[in-house]
C-alpha cells in the first residue's frame, strides 16, 4: 500500500494492447504493471482498445475502434480522453498527439522501435504501417515529459532518450520448481510460428539436430498459429493461462525463442526467473536479457540446434546456465521495476 511518505497516484495507463486481445507483450506488461501499481495503493485506469482482462485490479477504459488503422485512431480518439483528474499518464504507445500538458507528468515506455521492425516485417504495407509508427514513436519522445527504454539498444533510433527501465517479471508467480520437471528433455518455445519469432525455424532445427540423438526430447510450443501436424517431437500448447504458462516453465529443461528481432522479450526474463538455461539468437532484447551472453547462449539461427543439444545433454553446462539465469532475473523483478517507475512519476 501507498503510505504517507508516498502518497497515492491517479495514473493513467496506455496501451493499445492487452492480453485479452493480442498476443504482443507490450500488453502484458502494462497489464502487469497496472496490477502492481493498485497493490501499492494507487489507482490506475488502463485505456485501451482491448476488452477486459480477466482478474485485473485497476480500472478499464476501453476505446474501441471497428475498422481499419486502428492503432492510429486510438491515438487521435485519446486527444478527446480528459486527462485532468490524474496526476501521471505513463503510455505503453499512441501518446504521440496529446501536445498539450494534461497532467502533471507525462511518462512514455519505447518497448522496442517500430524502424526496427520494417526491415523484418513481411509486406508492403506492413513495412510502411511500421515506418508511419516509427515516426509517430520520435514525436511521442517530444510530447512526453520523459521517455524510458527497455533496453539500452531500443535507444538505437532515439538517442536522446536517456533513461532504461527494463521490462518486469512477477517473480511471485515465475520461479524455479525442480519436482515439476519433464523427464524427457523438453525444449519450451513462446512466440509465433512465422515471422520474426521464427518457431518454424525452431521445429526444424530440433527435428534434425535433436531428435536423432534424443529421440525422446520434445519440443512444446506456446504457439497460436503453428499447422495443426507440426512434425515429430514437437507439442503445440496454444494460448494458455497464466497458471499454465508457469507450469510450462518449470515442466522444460530449456527455453529458446530464436526472434530476429525483440525490443526486450519478455519471454527471456520469464524462463530465467523460472530457473531455465536460455538460448537464444542475438537479438538486441536477448543480448541484453542475457548479458550479452553471459546468463544464456546467443547463438546464430543455423547452429541454434546443435547448441540447444549441448544445453541438453551436458549436465554440467545447463546447471551453470541455471545458476546465472536465476542471478540475472532478479534484475527484471517486477516489484524492482515498479520502484524505477515510481521515481520517474514522482520526479
Amino acid at each position: 500500500m501507498a503510505t504517507p511518505a508516498e502518497p497515492s497516484l491517479r495514473i493513467a495507463m496506455i496501451s493499445y494492447y492487452l492480453p485479452s486481445g493480442s498476443k504482443i507483450g507490450v500488453g502484458y506488461q502494462a497489464h502487469e504493471l497496472a496490477n502492481e501499481l493498485v497493490r501499492r495503493g494507487h489507482h490506475v485506469s488502463l485505456f485501451s482498445e482491448c476488452p477486459p482482462v480477466d482478474g485485473a485490479e485497476y480500472e478499464h477504459r476501453q476505446v474501441h475502434l471497428p475498422g481499419s488503422l486502428r492503432t492510429f485512431r486510438f491515438a487521435w480518439a485519446l486527444r478527446r480522453v480528459d486527462f485532468s483528474s490524474y496526476d501521471v499518464i505513463h503510455a505503453h504507445g499512441d501518446d504521440y498527439w496529446l501536445w498539450r500538458r494534461r497532467t502533471p507528468m507525462h511518462i512514455r515506455t519505447m518497448h522496442g522501435s517500430s524502424f526496427e521492425e520494417a526491415g523484418r516485417v513481411p509486406g508492403l504495407w506492413e513495412k510502411l504501417r511500421m515506418l508511419l509508427l516509427g515516426f509517430s514513436e520520435i514525436l511521442a519522445t517530444i510530447v512526453a515529459d520523459r521517455t524510458v527504454a527497455v533496453s539500452p539498444a531500443t535507444r538505437r533510433w532515439t538517442p536522446w532518450v536517456r533513461h532504461v527501465i527494463p521490462n518486469g517479471v512477477d517473480t511471485s508467480r515465475f520461479r524455479p520448481d525442480a519436482s515439476k520437471r519433464a523427464d524427457a528433455p523438453t525444449v519450451l518455445f513462446v512466440g509465433t510460428w512465422r515471422n520474426r519469432k521464427r518457431g518454424r525455424d525452431l521445429a526444424a532445427a530440433f527435428q534434425r539436430d535433436i531428435l536423432p540423438v534424443l529421440p525422446s526430447a520434445r519440443l512444446e510450443m506456446v504457439c497460436r498459429d503453428a499447422p495443426d501436424d507440426p512434425g515429430p517431437g514437437v507439442v503445440v500448447l496454444g494460448e494458455l493461462t497464466d497458471a499454465e504458462l508457469v507450469a510450462a516453465y518449470q515442466r522444460a529443461w530449456v527455453f529458446c525463442l530464436p526472434s530476429d528481432y525483440e525490443g526486450f522479450g519478455i519471454p527471456y526474463a520469464e524462463a530465467m526467473a523460472s530457473g531455465l538455461p536460455i538460448v537464444a539468437t542475438p537479438n538486441i532484447g536477448a543480448r541484453y536479457v542475457t548479458d550479452e551472453g553471459r546468463a544464456g547462449v546467443l547463438s546464430e539461427l543455423g547452429s541454434i540446434g546443435g547448441e540447444l543439444l549441448r544445453v541438453l545433454t551436458d549436465d554440467g553446462v545447463r546447471t551453470g546456465l541455471e545458476d546465472r539465469s536465476r542471478a540475472r532475473s532478479q534484475e527484471f523483478a517486477l516489484s524492482s521495476v515498479v520502484d524505477m517507475y515510481m521515481a520517474a512519476y514522482r520526479r
